[in-house]
């Protein structure tokens, strides 16, 4: 997707060149059952049969336990606890399963009313709320380049934040878009840089909570007409260390592609480097018509690219679903719904991907609604935001 420019806190989209063509990445597995048959038989010599019913009810009893037992660590192994070796790690990362989180459309002024609507409709509280800046300068009202608005604030109060912040000036000229030689020059130091750097400090200072960042998500989208591979890198590395230099320490960096392969030259010449970026994440849709593709399952649309940065950028950072989610099919409205139902099976088979955020809005064009459609989405994504893995310790 390439940003342009929205009054709901996202950018509005246009549609890349198209989402690679990916043949299903590894087959669904399948399991079979059996069942056991006995026959009646008498009771042994010399034991009364109400002896062998008790010994046979014991026994049931015996099995019984062991088996809930061994479910018990199976699901406490696979999903949520409340011990200390669950509790998020320095850098946000939950030990024991993954957060759940969303982008929700949402003008400045209402973000709170529109997460508090989500999390209404979605039965749970959110642990990642997920906005959307410019680097514009302030000009009247706007507050489109201001990290951590006051709104931002309150509801980091008690959820995560991560903000996307991108090298754009929405609405404005060709000639105040920032380049990333610029950025990387230090010409936006003082006017753009530092004053976004303050205010994150002294949150951090005030509030002690960290936020996840991310500089110009989607960046392979935005090569050339922004600069090279190389200024890009330039330009994240400036922005890490002009904030270290102003002791910004509570910051989780986060670094977010496409996750088109077509692309993968560029992620690898866009990368910033492991010392300079904490999480990965990656934007994978179920796009259907509106990129006028196959209907690809939750599984088809992560797994290629979730193995595709473990061989190729990294084998061991925090990976993040930082956008997924489903267009409609008309033809068959339980679709979205079965879709959803996919997402825990698959998700912890995702290694390493400590993240999924689920995304509400639409993409321009036709066809390109990836909100949840109708109440049977919704509660099928209940249902797998109620899962324990998706449910970790915040503290």
């Amino acid at each position: 997707m390439t940003p342009g420019r929205s009054p709901t806190g996202r950018p509005a989209t246009d549609p890349p060149d198209g989402p690679e063509s990916r043949a299903d990445a590894g087959g669904t597995g399948t399991g079979t059952g059996s069942t056991a048959t006995g026959r009646r038989r008498k009771p042994k010599a010399g034991r009364p049969a109400a002896s062998r019913r008790r010994a046979l009810i014991t026994s049931a009893a015996v099995v019984c336990a062991v088996l809930v037992a061994v479910l018990a660590l199976r699901n406490a192994s696979e999903t949520s606890g409340t011990d200390e070796e669950c509790r998020p790690t320095e850098l946000l990362e939950p030990p024991c399963g993954a957060w759940f989180g969303a982008f929700v459309p949402h003008e400045r002024a209402d973000l709170e009313e529109k997460v508090k609507a989500y999390e209404e409709k979605v039965g749970r509280k959110l642990d990642i709320v997920y906005t959307y800046h410019d680097m514009s300068l302030p000009e009247g009202t706007r507050r489109e380049g201001q990290l951590l608005t006051p709104e931002e604030q309150r509801v980091g109060e008690d959820h995560m934040l991560l903000l996307s912040w991108e090298s754009k000036w929405w609405g404005g000229t060709k000639g105040q878009q920032p380049r990333w030689t610029e950025i990387a020059a230090g010409d936006l130091d003082t006017a753009v840089i530092d004053v976004q750097a303050e205010r994150i400090k002294d949150y951090g200072q005030r509030t002690g909570k960290k936020v996840f960042l991310s500089f110009d998500l989607e960046m392979d989208t935005r090569t050339p007409a922004n600069g090279t591979p190389a200024q890009y890198v330039r330009a994240y590395r400036h922005i890490h260390d002009r904030f270290r230099e102003l002791g910004v320490d509570n910051v989780v960096w986060t670094w977010i592609i496409t996750g088109y392969l077509n692309h993968g030259d560029l992620f690898k010449g866009m990368y910033p480097g492991d010392e300079y970026v904490d999480w990965i994440g990656y934007n994978q849709y179920n796009y259907y018509r509106c990129h006028k593709t196959e209907w690809l399952t939750f599984e088809q649309t992560q797994t290629a690219t979730h193995e595709w940065i473990r061989e190729n950028i990294s084998a061991d950072k925090p990976l993040m679903l930082s956008e997924f989610g489903s267009a409609v099919d008309s033809t068959r409205p339980q679709r979205q719904a079965e879709w959803y139902a996919q997402v825990p099976p698959v998700l912890k088979e995702l290694e390493g991907v400590k993240a999924a955020l689920q995304w509400n809005y639409r993409d321009p064009g036709p066809h390109c609604d990836l909100a949840v459609a109708d109440e049977a989405a919704w509660e099928s994504l209940r249902e797998v935001v109620a899962d324990p893995y998706l449910n970790q310790p915040t503290k």
